[in-house]
């Protein structure tokens, strides 16, 4: 009898014994038993710590708006397993992925996979069926023994590095880089969206022979003078060859979208031989692209924002979006985290910006989740004297920072996609 979407979710958890379990040598045994499916004739790979979903959304909307039918891999999901593979700017249907998993099932015989190895099987077979012309896939963790990394991208990109995942990749941004770096291959060029990238990225990009394209050398952005500036109406990205383009500020909020923006424009770019993508294209994704979890605006009074950010970098971030919007009222926090993230670097970061903390635990969702007792002592070791109060769930933090709240106030709704999962489910 044929599986449900769900009950063949239900069953990928249960076939392999590891939520997590690197290496490439399963993955591309049962991708090759079902003919290695190229999923498009152009391949955008997008790796690195923060900014890859918003990267690839962006670069989604810049090709279609140019008109190529794109389709783009993502994980996690926040609502449904279906957002993970987008065919022409549309989710994939239940079908659809239940007949791609029943050809993986038969392709890979007694080859364990993993659940994200299922899914990144499933995106290349589906995309590979649909008659693309360009595929953009997200490296779910690290990039050099990440399942992704069975596709040779002919452009790969680095958004950011960051401690992130240290019991993967290691303990510091030299070891996490050069561990993404493992997407690039020789002769195809690889973007660095950093402007002071790790030196473990730069060298193992050398290499491999990959052709480097460095955010500040090879193009570069006046994010700095955007960011300082912000109720100006246009910013600038500058390549060395002479192209220059001026570009509205994106629909995505926090000053780091212009970073992922300049990104994304600079893979664009070095497919100018082969694709026209023009500033009228980029213009109009510019101005238009909006991603779920991503500061996203849920509510006005009191202003309720949700996001996705859950490690040191993401929080830093959150920080400068704080730091540039107007003074008025409090901000108030509902944070909920995974054990395995660095809770006390995320707090350093945000911490002088947030007014009251509601402390939601994440144990029931989540095996990794962190409960609300020892998240609030963490909390409260790193801030002494601060304001937090522990709640089972998301729901019941989210409801009392509601109570709290003035029309005024922030609330600010962060640290996990589970977090972000349950404030977009809940009922408006």
């Amino acid at each position: 009898m044929t599986r449900t979407l769900g009950e063949w979710l239900a069953y990928q958890e249960r076939t392999h014994p590891r939520d997590i379990e690197l290496g490439l040598e399963r993955v591309r045994s049962v991708w090759e038993a079902m003919g290695a499916p190229r999923p498009a004739p152009i391949v955008i790979t997008v790796g690195g710590t923060n900014g890859k979903g918003s990267t690839v959304a962006l670069l989604e909307g810049m090709l279609r708006a140019a008109g190529y039918r794109t389709g783009c891999y993502t994980s996690p999901h926040l609502l449904r397993y279906n957002e993970r593979i987008r065919i022409d700017g549309e989710d994939v249907e239940d079908d659809a992925l239940v007949a791609s998993f029943e050809r993986i099932e038969a392709a890979r015989g007694g080859t364990p996979q993993t659940y994200f190895e299922f899914g990144t099987l499933a995106a290349l077979d589906l995309m590979a069926r649909a008659a693309l012309d360009v595929a953009i896939l997200e490296v779910g963790l690290g990039g050099r023994l990440d399942a992704v990394n069975i596709v040779d991208a002919d452009v790969a990109v680095v958004t950011t590095v960051d401690l992130d995942h240290q019991d993967w990749l290691g303990n510091d941004r030299d070891s996490i880089g050069r561990e993404k770096a493992g997407i690039a291959r020789a002769g195809r060029p690889a973007i660095v969206g950093e402007a002071n990238p790790p030196e473990g990225l730069l060298e193992a990009l050398r290499a491999i022979g990959a052709t480097l394209v460095q955010s500040g050398i090879a193009y570069s952005a006046n994010v700095e003078a955007a960011i300082a500036a912000p109720t100006g109406d246009s910013w600038s990205w500058v390549h060395r060859d002479g192209t220059v383009l001026e570009l509205p500020f994106p629909a995505l909020a926090a000053p780091i979208q212009l970073a992922n923006a300049a990104t994304a424009i600079a893979a664009i770019h070095v497919l100018g031989p082969r694709l026209d993508v023009s500033p009228a294209a980029i213009r109009s994704a510019l101005a238009a692209v909006q991603v779920a979890g991503r500061l996203q605006r849920i509510a006005v009074h009191p202003r309720t924002l949700v996001d996705v950010g859950h490690n040191p970098q993401a929080a830093r971030a959150l920080a400068a979006w704080l730091d540039a919007q107007p003074s008025g009222g409090h901000v108030l926090a509902v944070y909920g985290a995974l054990a395995d993230k660095d809770v006390a670097g995320v707090v350093e970061a945000i911490g002088q910006r947030i007014d009251r903390w509601f402390v939601a635990g994440l144990d029931r969702d989540t095996p990794r989740g962190l409960a609300a007792e020892p998240l609030a002592a963490t909390l409260a070791a790193v801030l002494p004297g601060a304001a937090v109060s522990p709640y089972p769930n998301v729901s019941a933090a989210w409801a009392a920072a509601r109570e709290a709240a003035t029309a005024d106030d922030t609330v600010l709704l962060f640290g996990s996609f589970f977090v972000a999962s349950a404030a977009l489910a809940a009922p408006r």
